[in-house]
C-alpha cells in the first residue's frame, strides 16, 4: 500500500521528482570534487548563492543543488572538517536573523582548522540615503523586495559572536558614517560589491560597498 501510494506520488509530480535526482546526482559529483581536491593537497573554497556567477578554483553552489540551511545537504557533499573557505556574498539579508544562526551552525562542523567565512552584506550604516533606501528591506534595488534584515556590524559582530564566530572586519561604514577598509585577499573570496571592485565607485567613490566580514569558529565544533 505504501509503495503504491509513493509511486502515485512520483507519477503526479515527474518534474519534482527529476529535479531532485538532478540535485542528489550534482550533490554527488560536487563530494567528488571536494574528495579529489583534499587527495590533492588543494584548499576547498565553496562560494553559496553563486547564480550565474563562476569563480575559478571555487566550488560553485546554488540552490536547489545546495540549500544552505538544511544540514543534510552540506552532510552529502562535505566531510567534517574540509572547508577552508566559504563565500556569501549579498545572501544572508535574504534570511531571517534566526535563519542566519541556524547557518552558522549547521557549517561550523564542516570549518577547517583556520578556515573561514566571509559574508558581505548591504551595509546599514552607509551614509547616503539613496543607497539605504536601494537595499533595505522592501527598497527599491533589485531583490531588495526579499531583503530581511539591514545589517550593520555591530549587529552582525552580535550574532556572530553569539553563535561562537570569531571575526575580522573588512570594510563597513561606522555609527558616524565614516569608511573603514582592511586589505583582504582576493583568493580569500572575491567580493564584487564592494568598494575596489564595484565599478559605480568609479564614478562616486564609495558610492556603493559592502559590509564585509571574515567570520571563523572560535573553540571546538
Amino acid at each position: 500500500m505504501i509503495v503504491s501510494w509513493m509511486l502515485g506520488g512520483l507519477k503526479q509530480r515527474p518534474n519534482a521528482v527529476r529535479r531532485e535526482v538532478a540535485a542528489y546526482k550534482s550533490r554527488y559529483l560536487f563530494r567528488r570534487r571536494v574528495k579529489k581536491l583534499q587527495g590533492e593537497g588543494k584548499p576547498v573554497k565553496v562560494v553559496i548563492g553563486c547564480a550565474n556567477r563562476t569563480f575559478e578554483g571555487w566550488l560553485n553552489t546554488d540552490f536547489p543543488i545546495l540549500d544552505a540551511l538544511n544540514p543534510m545537504h552540506w552532510r552529502n557533499i562535505f566531510p567534517r572538517g574540509s572547508i577552508d573557505r566559504i563565500l556569501a556574498e549579498h545572501v544572508i539579508e535574504h534570511w531571517t536573523c534566526d535563519e542566519h544562526r541556524v547557518f552558522l551552525k549547521v557549517i561550523r562542523p564542516y570549518i577547517s582548522e583556520g578556515g573561514f567565512i566571509r559574508l558581505a552584506v548591504p551595509d546599514g550604516f552607509h551614509p547616503d540615503q539613496s543607497y539605504i533606501d536601494w537595499v533595505k528591506p522592501g527598497g527599491s534595488g533589485p531583490g531588495a523586495d526579499d531583503h530581511k534584515i539591514l545589517y550593520d556590524y555591530i549587529m552582525i559582530i552580535r550574532i556572530l559572536s553569539a553563535e561562537g564566530y570569531g571575526c575580522s572586519l573588512m570594510e563597513y561604514f561606522d555609527e558616524e558614517g565614516q569608511f573603514h577598509c582592511s586589505p583582504w585577499e582576493i583568493s580569500d573570496g572575491f567580493v564584487a560589491r564592494s568598494a575596489d571592485n564595484d565599478p559605480r565607485n568609479r564614478e562616486r567613490a564609495l558610492s556603493y560597498t559592502s559590509l564585509i566580514v571574515d567570520a571563523y569558529p572560535m573553540g571546538g565544533k
